[in-house]
């Protein structure tokens, strides 16, 4: 029987500890890096409003495991093209009516993610529930609901209201025509053929 020594089990101890230490370290560099390329943006905010990494990214996991308890599935083609008619309608009433486009314009996001699968909750709530698989897309959520409310308190102009619609228009495009694989939104309208991604909002 080999008797080790003190010195020998001492090395031994802190060889493991430092073996530990670097598995913890890759595991937590691999989950930041996942959480970054799922959030994008939404990832530095959450730091930013939470002051430290560990907290953003625990906020952000729960966010994760709410989501994943969601029955979310794509839009059936006959709903995806319904609403999409909406879309162009909701866009050419903001040529006569801004104001009232962007507020049909962010009931109808609500709308589509009710059909997909998101429950009903109030804005911070959608925001959260969105960034999970839209991360890349989802501030444009924020920044078209934040120019709504000014325009409400009066303190955003048609030029806001156009930005707002512009913001809201990225989202709508990404939410109807996921997931991946679907082909892009194509309407014929009137004998003209209307791809949601090339549409531009026009201005009054």
């Amino acid at each position: 029987m080999v008797t080790l020594s003190p010195l020998a089990i001492a090395v031994g101890v802190i060889a493991l500890a430092v073996l530990v230490g670097v598995v913890v370290t890759v595991m937590r560099s691999r989950h930041t890096a996942r959480l970054r390329d799922r959030f994008g943006d939404e990832y530095d905010r959450t730091i930013d409003q939470s002051g430290s990494t560990y907290e953003a990214e625990t906020v952000l996991h729960e966010r994760e495991q709410r989501v994943a308890a969601f029955d979310i599935r794509p839009l059936q083609p006959a709903r995806r093209e319904a609403f999409v008619r909406t879309w162009l309608e909701v866009q050419a009433q903001f040529v006569d009516d801004p104001a009232g486009a962007v507020q049909r314009a962010d009931v109808l996001l609500a709308d589509v993610m009710t059909a997909r699968g998101y429950p009903v909750a109030d804005f911070d709530q959608r925001y959260e529930d969105l960034s999970v698989d839209h991360g890349e897309v989802v501030a444009h959520y924020r920044t078209g609901h934040h120019i709504a409310a000014s325009h409400a308190r009066g303190e955003a102009g048609t030029e806001e209201l156009r930005r707002a619609m512009i913001h809201y228009r990225a989202l709508f495009d990404d939410l109807v025509n996921e997931p991946e694989g679907f082909s892009p939104v194509i309407e014929h309208h009137g004998g003209r053929v209307h791809d949601l991604r090339k549409e531009t909002t026009r201005r009054s």
